[in-house]
């Protein structure tokens, strides 16, 4: 074990507790491959390996498809992804990535064409609750730029 490493559900329980709590109650107005795929995407943006093995085995046991998880990197690229998994995946790269360039207003019209206001609210709910994971996560681990 990394002599860095924290153990974040043993020094706070009752935050790793509420905190999946938030998660699930994120997710859970959408469809559990579309919220495992948005999952997936940002931690493959964030660099998240516990995320990425974690949800990539949450997707394949929901039912998702091997083939749509390996081009999920190059999803503009393939024509795997519906129209509304596209918007919600820019959506998320958008979120991730805000201090780059924001969430111009046409990203979030694109996503309305295909979610009404409750699971739009969940989607963006679900953006935060993984960055928020996949930070934790990292820090915890102790990896950087000199780990």
């Amino acid at each position: 074990m990394n002599a860095s490493r924290l153990d974040l559900v043993a020094a706070t329980p009752e935050v790793f507790e509420t905190m999946t709590a938030f998660d699930g109650a994120a997710a859970g107005g959408l469809d559990p491959l579309l919220a495992e795929l948005v999952r997936l995407r940002v931690s493959q943006i964030n660099g998240c390996a516990f995320c990425l093995n974690l949800h990539t085995r949450a997707a394949l046991s929901a039912g998702e498809d091997e083939g749509r998880l390996r081009v999920l990197a190059a999803w503009r690229a393939s024509e795997s992804f519906t129209p509304a998994e596209r918007a919600a995946l820019e959506l998320a790269e958008r979120m991730t990535l805000v201090a780059a360039a924001g969430v111009p207003g046409e990203v979030l019209a694109a996503a309305r064409e295909h979610f009404d206001e409750v699971r739009l609210a969940h989607l963006l709910w679900t953006i935060a609750a993984i960055n928020a994971w996949n930070r934790v996560a990292i820090a915890a681990a102790g990896q950087g730029e000199d780990g």
